[in-house]
């Protein structure tokens, strides 16, 4: 349906579309240009972010990204999550998500043109056609070639890169996991976890079939996001569209000399539909299939250059300013689009959880402290009529250093405490431990009241000495005998 239309369009019939293989034509423009720098920086920062590394001191790893599932931690460069901070991640998650939303109400897809991940790779596949193959006509007339020793050839060969990268892309993705050199020395020896070959074999299967093969029926069957879209896209909202009160009925160079007037813009060269990475024809008005890369739309403006018109036959645009723009208004520059109440809220949004989730990080302590008490028995009584009771503590040092603590007694004025590496001959209100670096202790703690205690709460106060001095407390109950016991 084309933006001045307003009839529904006519169902086909057909319940499944036949496979079309797209061949799209090879274009240079200011957004295929800005397509191949997405693309590269996409693929720089995927494959070579495992191998930065990141001198977190002789008690860390050096990774700058790592997932370390073995020790339930997540490192990104000079931040370190542990798995009760998971809440960090998740406001990754949810900024991420309105990042998307508020790319989508502004510029449509422009997410899956230039930086989905499926659209990256196939960019990636169709390059590899075009080096191995040749360019749209090329390619055209060697798949309908038969079969001969020349094109097995180059079929093998072109198969093979996509194996490679299939390969490479499997093999970045695990070393996320583990320390990249000590893997891919791991690997090659045939020493790296079941799970890493397993892993790389399903990534290299499913990167050559999405990316190599599938490619757009990915984007206009599989993924939901085409469908998600239309709740947040509304008709203030940038896509790619074709002007069709100018450029219909469409004609010739040469028709158009005949009869001056007579003919729009498009000349019907259907060199934007040669170039769209999907196949689609963008002058049938907007539909799922367009991924608004605006290659259409560097096709058309060479063309209109070419031919001495002027350009934006195919441009970014509303379906709000092309109804004002068929009816004799003058057209709005594409970024005054941009800025209006629905994208400044999403923005404002997004922006306010990002500075809320910098000052908590910020603000955070890097030590910790959590008290169990021994349920069974809750209590018990010693020889001498004095009363103890035993606690768990877990101290949690979140520094790349050790960091010597001292655990204290608030209340029960009388008791005094002892651990198992230490005996009752040596109880102190104040005792000191040290936590190792990056890392949870858990402390085995004794505490003894005299037999004249009641039951009481109190608290443990976990002080870590040397650095920026940081206090953790935590109210627990010193259980006694009761009145009748």
């Amino acid at each position: 349906m084309r933006p001045t239309d307003t009839g529904a369009a006519e169902p086909s019939g057909k319940l499944y579309e036949a496979k079309r293989t797209v061949h799209n034509r090879r274009i240079d423009g200011p957004f295929r240009r800005f397509k191949w720098a997405m693309m590269a920086i996409t693929l720089v920062i995927y494959y070579a972010t495992p191998w930065i590394r990141w001198d977190r001191g002789p008690y860390a790893p050096d990774q700058a990204v790592l997932v370390d599932l073995a020790h339930r931690r997540f490192y990104m460069f000079g931040i370190e999550i542990w798995p009760q901070e998971f809440y960090f991640v998740a406001g990754l998650l949810i900024m991420a998500g309105i990042g998307l939303f508020l790319v989508t109400s502004a510029v449509g897809r422009a997410w899956c043109g230039y930086a989905c991940p499926q659209t990256v790779w196939t960019d990636l596949f169709q390059h590899v056609d075009r080096f191995v193959d040749g360019d749209r006509f090329a390619r055209q007339k060697l798949d309908a070639a038969p079969w001969t020793w020349g094109k097995v050839a180059r079929r093998g060969f072109k198969w093979t890169i996509y194996l490679l990268i299939g390969f490479w892309t499997g093999g970045a993705w695990i070393m996320y996991f583990a320390d990249a050199p000590t893997l891919v020395r791991e690997f090659w020896r045939g020493e790296a976890a079941p799970v890493a070959y397993i892993t790389v074999a399903v990534l290299t299967l499913t990167t050559v079939t999405l990316g190599g093969f599938m490619r757009e029926q990915v984007c206009i069957y599989m993924c939901p996001w085409p469908r998600i879209q239309t709740a947040m896209m509304d008709e203030k909202s940038l896509l790619v569209t074709y002007k069709d009160w100018r450029g219909e009925p469409r004609g010739s160079v040469r028709q158009a000399e005949r009869n001056p007037g007579a003919f729009g813009d498009c000349i019907d060269c259907t060199l934007c539909v040669q170039v769209c990475p999907t196949g689609i024809d963008i002058r049938e008005g907007p539909q799922i299939g367009c991924i608004t890369c605006a290659l259409c739309i560097d096709a058309c403006d060479k063309v209109m250059a070419g031919i001495g018109r002027p350009r934006g036959l195919i441009d970014y645009a509303t379906l709000e300013d092309c109804r004002a723009e068929a009816a004799g208004g003058p057209a709005r520059p594409a970024w005054r689009a941009l800025l209006r109440p629905r994208t400044i809220a999403y923005l404002l949004i997004w922006g306010s959880i990002g500075l809320a989730m910098l000052f908590a990080l910020g603000v955070r302590d890097r030590t910790g402290l959590s008290v169990a008490p021994d349920r069974n028995p809750p209590f018990m009584l010693m020889s001498d009529g004095s009363i103890r009771n035993a606690y768990t503590l877990r101290l949690r040092n979140m520094s790349t250093m050790p960091r010597r603590m001292e655990v204290a007694l608030d209340g029960l004025p009388d008791a005094a405490m002892w651990t198992d590496a230490t005996s009752r001959a040596e109880a102190a209100r104040v005792l000191p431990v040290t936590v190792p670096a990056d890392a949870t202790q858990a402390v085995r703690v004794y505490v003894l009241a005299p037999p004249s205690a009641q039951s009481e709460e109190f608290a443990f106060v976990a002080t870590s000495l040397g650095g920026e001095v940081e206090r953790q407390r935590k109210e627990t109950t010193f259980e006694a005998p009761g009145a009748g016991q």
